[in-house]
């Protein structure tokens, strides 16, 4: 087995803290993102992939990220619910990579729900 350089231990820190975080319940925000077909074939995975890349580059600690299959309103994918402590959820729909940045800076960051996204049903 090859000797553990600084930047592994970083990688293994970092990955127990995601698993303490959900498994404690200590997250501020959750984000399900719904990933079944209809909702891949829409655009979900970049959208996912976008939330992912800007939590990494904002180094947000507090939010987590999961999955569900189809919500059922599958014309409305990709769609992803945000779920503040204290907060009632809100589903955002149509999203793109863009929108979902702009999600994370207003809503998730800044408290201020982005109401133009969110669905009516």
């Amino acid at each position: 087995m090859p000797k553990l350089k600084p930047e592994d231990l970083k990688k293994i820190s970092e990955k127990m803290r995601k698993m303490r975080i959900l498994r404690e319940g200590t997250a501020r925000v959750w984000i399900t993102i719904h990933m079944g077909t209809c909702g891949i074939a829409a655009g979900a995975r970049d959208v996912m992939n976008t939330l992912l890349a800007e939590l990494a580059k904002r180094d947000v600690k507090d939010v987590v990220i999961v999955t569900a299959d189809c919500a059922g309103l599958c014309r409305q994918e990709p769609m992803a619910i945000v779920e503040i402590i204290g907060q009632a959820p809100v589903k955002y729909i149509n999203l793109n990579e863009e929108k979902i940045k702009r999600i994370l800076s207003e809503h998730v960051l800044e408290g201020k729900v982005v109401a133009e996204y969110v669905s009516d049903i």
